[in-house]
């Protein structure tokens, strides 16, 4: 290239670089920024707030230009602060009156914080608002009539926001703009003619009233009420106490351009005729309805315009009684249909499956019969079928299911299928499945490779059937596989096909499994929850097992399995519940089980080889509910700082928020443990989060119980017997007032029952038996309610319910007898005679059905089966509501 032109190209190009970078900073300098008094406002609006997560870190005096802080919006001509969102941070305190000085704010949202106090007045004079969210908060009072100065207000946002209430609603009425309200869980309950005010709003579209105690209001709406002004398309009414005489208001809310209707959680007893002329309606929600609703009758009075443009209905728990009749066959609109969990009875209509849009059918949990063929060409375009709890004519595997090539959702759980699964059933997916559940059946045979047909996050549930054989090959793709309760045999090995997945829940328990664990548990880093429980499992848990840092359950009861526990475990943090009860693991008790596993609620060692004394680590355990390591070999005294347990001490269970979330399950995973309850080992499911127990029976334990025990005065169980725990009972154990079930048999104790075990009055299982106690069992309690073998073995008892007097009951009951003989001799004879006669014939009688019922219960294998399995029903009732009397007193 030339010299000269090379040097005028680069000269020409400095000037444009510079030109360009002039103009930039120009720009720049024409930008606006945060006004001081603005500035100065909004920390104002900070100082006195809790930021426990420091999202506030920006807003800081050094930092001058405001509208980088965190949440905070300007508009760049004018600097002025217009938008404030801090929604979800979980601030706390009260709202400032600082924010008045942000005259220009048009979006104000504080929404999903701690905010408390009452609803500052001074939100009414920020008349540019357009956004106002104060929703799930901590507020309380009257909502500001002061609101209603708003005018500019499209979106009002008022859900959750404490316990407000709205004293009069007129001031709704000038939010000329408003477009969307939400007021869930605000008291309407004095707000009459709430109907005429919201009919007024010509722009509100979306409308929720959910929990407003709307069946208080005295005078929801006037008699000259225009019933054709409403624009609502979204309407919510749920969780109201609503009957069927809110018809009458509803009217003038539902109009053609209604979209979609809540209705739940009320106590309606069906729907007016006028719903059937509601041409835009596509979603009808209708869940959880308590009045009888005739199902028929329903599907009737939606049969007008609606039944063309209805598109999903769901009606779970609503009491609807009759039959799927073919009155559902007008509804050519339909997409989704959930009626789970009802009362229908008789066969579903087969018009049900000639609905051409119809891809979501949920009829889970009814009396319904679902015939064992169809010949429909519609019903390939199901996506989603959930049969649970119904009735399949006939015990075949239905071959119609094959019919349905796009289906990814199957729910056949619990419908009597008694036969094998044809092998063209697993390969007959063209869509891959999301959901298989066939648990609760009785189906055999073998289980082929479930390598294919799988969607990612897939959930397989066959549990609680008689499949057998050994398991050939996993998907990866799998979340949920629950095996448990079947015939299955052979290694574990399969597992380790599962690699670089989502594994989130894996239950094998209760089959025939054999072998070693394979140490290949490193790719399971989503797995929550492992039970292998009830097999023939052995040999020492891998290391890998300490790569499993998301496990919440680790379940391993009643294998084999043997050794020290590896160091590795003490990585699974996250575990709440550890059983590793009715193996042969040895070893000291790990003290990092108290160190490290601080979240666990359940801690089951119980029939293992462990030996030493009770690590006084354990005591850090402050969400401990169950703590079991009996049967053991575990020697010296019982730490007295097992007082420090607070979990046992306060009132509550483990909470709802700890719960053990599952992904793509419907529920939550309920835990479940075999516990040593008053004698008897059983297993608990739904209320094992209702249990505060202590078990450290059939040890080697010397020395007295520790007086602090007695401190644990929510707890419900405490057994110590087969020990060698010597000293008196303490005399303050009758605090533990909410105990059940107190088992001391089989020690040295000594001296005297203590008399304050006459408060314990929730007490219904008691051992006391073979000990050195003496002295009179404390009297007017329910101590002479047990029987007498629960005290036997104490030479020194004495007093009901044993036999043995004590001294000076002879010269008492002989005072007793000249008493009586002197005052009410006359009619002694005769009140005898009677009795008598009550007594014996009463007896004969009581003889005669005792022995009819026997006999009955003998000659009848289906009646006497029958009987004692409504027999373990009760007691299990009774059990639930002694757990639930101990938690509520």
């Amino acid at each position: 290239m030339n010299p000269c032109v090379f040097i005028i190209f680069s000269l020409l190009l400095l000037l444009l670089v510079t030109a360009t970078a002039s103009q930039l900073g120009g720009n720049d300098r024409n930008m606006k920024t945060c006004l001081d008094n603005e500035r100065h406002a909004l920390l104002l609006f900070k100082a006195p707030l809790h930021d426990p997560n420091d999202t506030l870190s920006t807003w800081r005096a050094d930092q001058h230009d405001c509208c980088k802080w965190n949440g905070v919006t300007c508009n760049t001509q004018t600097g002025h602060v217009t938008e404030l969102d801090i929604r979800n941070h979980d601030l706390g305190g009260e709202i400032s009156h600082s924010l008045l000085n942000l005259t220009y704010l048009n979006t104000l949202a504080l929404s999903f914080n701690s905010f408390n106090g009452t609803i500052p007045t001074f939100i009414g004079s920020l008349s540019q608002l357009t956004y106002l969210d104060l929703s799930e908060n901590s507020l309380y009072g009257t909502i500001p009539p002061e609101f209603g100065n708003l005018t500019n207000l499209q979106e009002l946002h008022l859900d959750s926001v404490g316990r407000c209430r709205v004293e009069k609603v007129e001031w709704l009425s000038h939010l000329s703009q408003l477009e969307v309200l939400v007021m869930d869980g605000v008291s309407l309950s004095k707000a009459n003619h709430w109907v005429d005010v919201i009919s007024s709003l010509p722009k509100l579209s979306w409308l929720s009233l959910q929990r407003c105690e709307l069946s208080q209001v005295m005078y929801p709406y006037s008699s000259f009420l225009n019933s054709s002004s409403s624009s609502i398309v979204k309407l919510f009414l749920n969780d109201n106490n609503l009957t069927s005489s809110m018809y009458r208001w509803l009217s003038p809310l539902t109009t053609n351009n209604l979209l979609s209707l809540d209705l739940s959680g009320n106590m309606l007893d069906g729907i007016p005729k006028y719903f059937g002329n509601l041409c835009s309606l596509e979603y009808l929600v209708f869940y959880n309805n308590s009045a009888v609703v005739k199902f028929p009758d329903f599907l009737n009075n939606l049969s007008g315009c609606t039944s063309l443009s209805l598109q999903s209905l769901h009606a779970v728990e609503s009491q609807f009684a009759g039959s799927l009749s073919d009155e559902i066959q007008k509804f050519s609109s339909l997409y989704s249909l959930d009626l789970s969990h009802n009362h229908l009875n008789g066969s579903i209509s087969e018009k049900l499956w000639e609905l051409p849009m119809l891809e979501i059918v949920i009829v889970s949990f009814n009396n319904l019969t679902v015939p064992s063929t169809h010949h429909l060409s519609n019903i390939s375009y199901v996506k989603y079928l959930d049969l649970s709890s119904c009735k399949l004519l006939g015990p075949r595997f239905p071959k119609w299911v094959q019919t349905l090539k796009n289906l990814n959702r199957l729910d056949l759980s619990n419908t009597g299928i008694s036969d094998t699964i044809p092998l063209e059933f697993w390969d007959m997916w063209p869509s891959q499945l999301e959901y298989l559940n066939l648990s609760f059946n009785n189906i055999n045979g073998k289980v082929p490779d479930l390598l294919s047909n799988f969607a990612d996050y897939s959930v397989i549930d066959l549990s609680s059937n008689n499949f057998n054989g050994q398991i050939p090959k996993l998907s990866s793709a799998l979340a949920t596989l629950d095996l448990s309760r079947n015939k299955f045999s052979g290694r574990i090995s399969f597992i380790c096909q599962i690699v670089d997945g989502w594994l989130e829940f894996l239950d094998l328990s209760h089959n025939s499994f054999i072998g070693q664990l394979p140490d290949c548990l490193w790719h399971f880093k989503d797995l929550r929850v492992l039970n292998l429980g009830h097999n023939n499992l052995f040999g020492s848990l891998p290391p890998s097992i300490g790569s499993l840092i998301q496990l919440q359950v680790l379940y391993l009861y009643k294998n084999n399995f043997s050794g020290e526990l590896p160091l590795s475990l003490k990585n699974c943090t996250s575990l709440i519940s550890l059983n590793l009860g009715a193996n042969k693991f040895y070893d000291n008790v790990p003290v990092w089980i108290g160190e490290n596993l601080s979240g666990l609620y359940v801690l089951i060692l119980r029939s293992n080889n462990f030996f030493g004394t009770i690590p006084l680590k354990l005591c850090q355990l402050a969400s401990l509910q169950i703590l079991d390591m009996s049967m053991n070999n575990l020697h010296g005294t019982i730490p007295s700082c097992l007082s420090n347990l607070t979990s046992m001490v306060h009132q509550g269970t483990f909470s709802q928020d700890e719960e053990i979330q599952i992904s793509y399950l419907p529920g939550p995973y309920v835990d479940h443990a075999m516990i040593e309850w008053q004698g008897d080992e059983r297993e608990f499911f739904s209320t094992l989060k209702l249990l505060k127990s202590i078990d450290l029976s059939s040890n080697n334990l010397t020395g007295q119980i520790p007086y602090q025990i007695t401190n644990l005065s929510d707890l419900i169980s405490l057994n110590l017997s087969k020990n060698a725990l010597s000293g008196e009972i303490p005399q303050k154990i009758g605090e533990m007032k909410k105990l059940l079930t107190l088992d001391l048999s089989q020690n040295n104790f000594s001296g005297q029952i203590p008399s304050s075990m006459s408060q314990m009055s929730l007490l219904n299982y008691l051992d006391l038996s073979f000990n050195n106690l003496s002295g009179r069992i404390p009297t007017n309690t329910q101590l002479q309610s047990f029987q007498p073998s629960r005290y036997v073995g104490n030479r020194g008892l004495c007093g009901p319910p044993l036999t043995k007097k004590c001294p000076g009951d002879e010269e008492s009951e002989a005072t007793s007898v000249i008493g009586k003989s002197e005052g009410d001799g006359e009619d002694t004879d005769d009140e005898l005679e009677l009795w008598g006669w009550f007594y014996i014939g009463g007896g004969m009688g009581f003889a005669t059905g005792f022995w009819m019922a026997c006999g009955a219960l003998l000659l009848n294998r289906r009646g006497r089966h029958a009987f004692f399995q409504f027999y373990d029903y009760v007691k299990m009732v009774v059990l639930t509501a002694n757990l639930q009397k101990a938690r509520q007193t």
